[in-house]
């Protein structure tokens, strides 16, 4: 079988089974199965494919075909144009994130050298990104899983900010120093309702961890947390940034006046959609 008939192949199963995006599913499957870059299908698919590889590629589509996300079977997710490691304790690196990483970019000059603490971190993908793009920035990964924390170190040290990433194991801000004097607080917190879980897409609602999804009864459980924590922990004029839910944004802004923040604004994603919520402490 030649390497773009491996691909057609894939690809035409997906097709058929209805997934959403079939051609780049395929591509990214069977090009890592390959070992190739992505460009290189088009280039080579008149060559043979190994029949090792093709098994490889044969048996990622059936996990495919079987509910598993890409970044699942390949253990790894892009985010901000860098590739990060998953694991079962970790959400994937969503697009709708990076609107985030562009709220605290916009936010800070590339020579500031901001104090950063990022709860809830997962695979890390907040933190090393802030941490790649602002190369003065320190940061604090907080996350309740151990295992979280270890694939976040990692990538930290696989993109080259491991001196500036400390992890800690903690609920919440439970180990930090009140007054500790960040200049942002950042999160991308559970702020799913609880009785929602169950309509979430297999692909969720099977692979990614509860713990990192579930915002009780109205979603919001981790909010009241992080912005109570987040006025004692930040430096007067510290910002804090928040992804939220599209429907949050109000509950939010009504959360963070109440605890004193100004300059609040929501931010849409590229959908059009309410996302993060930023606001500056007094």
């Amino acid at each position: 079988m030649t390497i773009g008939q491996l691909y057609r192949s894939v690809r035409d199963r997906f097709r058929v089974a209805g997934l959403p995006t079939p051609e780049l599913d395929a591509r990214l499957l069977v090009s890592a199965a390959l070992e190739l870059p992505l460009s290189e299908l088009v280039f080579r698919e008149q060559e043979e494919a190994a029949p090792g590889a093709a098994e490889l590629a044969e048996a990622y589509a059936r996990k495919r075909l079987d509910g598993m996300p890409v970044g699942r079977i390949l253990g790894e997710r892009d985010f901000y144009g860098r590739r990060f490691h998953l694991n079962e304790a970790t959400l994937e690196p969503r697009p709708d994130t990076e609107t985030l990483i562009d709220a605290v970019l916009e936010r800070c000059a590339p020579e500031e050298a901001p104090f950063i603490c990022d709860i809830g971190t997962g695979t890390g993908a907040i933190a090393v990104t802030l941490l790649a793009e602002l190369p003065r920035s320190r940061m604090i990964a907080v996350d309740l899983s151990e295992q979280a924390l270890e694939c976040a170190a990692g990538n930290a040290s696989l993109h080259g900010v491991e001196d500036r990433f400390l992890p800690v194991r903690a609920d919440y801000t439970s180990a930090l120093r009140p007054e500790s004097g960040f200049d942002w607080v950042v999160s991308n917190p559970p702020y799913i309702r609880s009785a929602v879980l169950a309509e979430l897409s297999r692909e969720v609602i099977q692979h990614d961890p509860k713990l990192a999804l579930d915002g009780g009864e109205d979603g919001l459980t981790a909010y009241v947390r992080i912005v109570a924590d987040a006025v004692k922990l930040l430096r007067p004029g510290g910002w804090i940034a928040l992804e939220i839910g599209f429907d949050q944004g109000e509950d939010l802004k009504k959360q963070l006046r109440h605890h004193g923040f100004v300059e609040i604004e929501i931010i849409k994603d590229l959908s059009g959609n309410d996302r993060v919520v930023v606001g500056r402490r007094l």
